[in-house]
């Protein structure tokens, strides 16, 4: 790194922040795991619905006026992209993202209304990145990085501060990790201040470009990722962030995309808070039992809560199968009168809910004389369905799934 990041860094970005962004209490929540002290810092209701404004903002703020007068460019999908328009229209200075042509018509749009103009590129996010580049090296705009930038890495450090403000005894702190710009800053920040916290850090298993450079001890470039945690799918961390991760951060740990859609679930039912896929895997963490927090007063960061509302019903039906709420069953029947009907008795005497019933005799698999029965059910949790699956069993029939 050419220059080092310094604490005052981060002082002086939440300085120039404390009457730009909001700063969120923390929220304490018992339900996600009893056996730690769990808070949430939800950034997920910052202006724009994310972190990024933090840090876009922050390094738009320190450009030149010469600098200014030709305009910042960015290139990002997503909740970076805002973060920018905010930012520089707040400052009066022109701002052009490049998108992706596929990128949801819902964050073009959300783009477009915080006063940027956006250059639609035809392929995926480097090929974006690419026109970037040019459109930059053609007009001279700045480039405002997304996570490899050490003023970028400030502002996002700003959330470490408040949150030892307000809680200054805590012990443990989890982050989620895509290109690595908000768990560097915020890493660095709360190993300056107080250097027995715990920073774990939490990726995406379809995405763990941050966990294989450190088990490497180099950068690793993924060939490719795929999560319904976009915000967070990088192939490959940044120069400045995998080196302050690798002195700063205690662990780093992955969650799978059921996971994550279980902790989505969670923060919405019980604490009314919309979380999209990358601001969830902290709250994913510990509700799995990821990371070392028993008995610890931890927070953990829900960093976003800009999911794509066409999405939404399919992450929440996948949490409600990984946390036990929904389940299907299909079950070895012989076909006689009676079996369906006895079948539904025992579903209904076990307090299951029983969605929706397919009874198929042509299954070329099986028996003349036999069908499969494939039932959807609403249960309670995963002990409630062992349960009807030990009474179905006891009464003889066969569980197939």
């Amino acid at each position: 790194m050419a220059h080092q990041l310094e604490i005052s860094d981060i002082y002086d970005a939440a300085r120039v922040l404390k009457d730009v962004v909001r700063h969120p209490r923390l929220i304490s929540v018992s339900k996600l795991n009893p056996e730690a002290e769990i808070y949430l810092k939800p950034e997920n209701l910052q202006y724009t619905g994310s972190f990024k404004l933090r840090g876009a903002y922050y390094k738009i703020s320190c450009l030149t006026d010469e600098e200014k007068s030709r305009g910042v460019i960015a290139c990002s999908a997503g909740n970076h992209a805002q973060g920018v328009a905010f930012g520089a229209t707040s400052n009066g200075i022109k701002s052009l993202i490049c998108l992706p042509a596929g990128a949801p018509i819902s964050k073009v749009e959300a783009t477009k209304a915080l006063g940027a103009e956006v250059c639609l590129v035809p392929g995926v996010y480097d090929d974006a990145y690419q026109r970037a580049i040019e459109l930059q090296h053609e007009h001279g705009y700045t480039m405002i990085h997304p996570f490899d930038d050490l003023r970028v890495i400030a502002g996002q450090g700003t959330i470490a501060l408040e949150i030892i403000e307000e809680m200054p005894d805590v012990e443990a702190v989890i982050v989620p990790i895509g290109g690595g710009g908000l768990i560097a800053g915020m890493a660095f920040a709360l190993k300056q201040l107080n250097p027995a916290i715990k920073v774990y850090g939490v990726q995406a298993s379809g995405a763990p470009s941050m966990v294989e450079s450190l088990h490497e001890g180099t950068r690793v470039h993924l060939d490719a990722v795929s999560t319904i945690a976009d915000g967070i799918a990088v192939k490959e961390p940044g120069v400045n962030t995998f080196e302050l991760c690798r002195q700063y951060v205690d662990e780093i740990v992955t969650v799978s995309d059921d996971e994550i859609a279980a902790a989505i679930l969670a923060l919405i039912e019980q604490q009314k808070l919309v979380a999209e896929g990358a601001g969830a895997v902290a709250v994913a963490a510990a509700m799995f039992n990821k990371v070392p927090i028993k008995g610890k007063k931890t927070v953990c960061l829900v960093s976003g809560g800009n999911i794509d509302v066409t999405s939404l019903n399919r992450v929440i039906t996948r949490g409600l199968v990984k946390s036990g709420r929904n389940t299907s069953l299909s079950i070895d029947l012989s076909d006689r009168p009676g079996q369906l009907a006895n079948v539904c008795s025992i579903i209904g005497k076990s307090g299951a809910n029983i969605i929706s019933v397919v009874h198929q005799r042509n299954v070329s698999q099986l028996p003349i004389n036999s069908c499969v029965l494939r039932i959807e059910l609403e249960t309670r949790n995963l002990e409630h369905i062992a349960e009807l699956k030990e009474r179905l069993a006891d009464a003889g029939y066969i569980i197939v799934n």
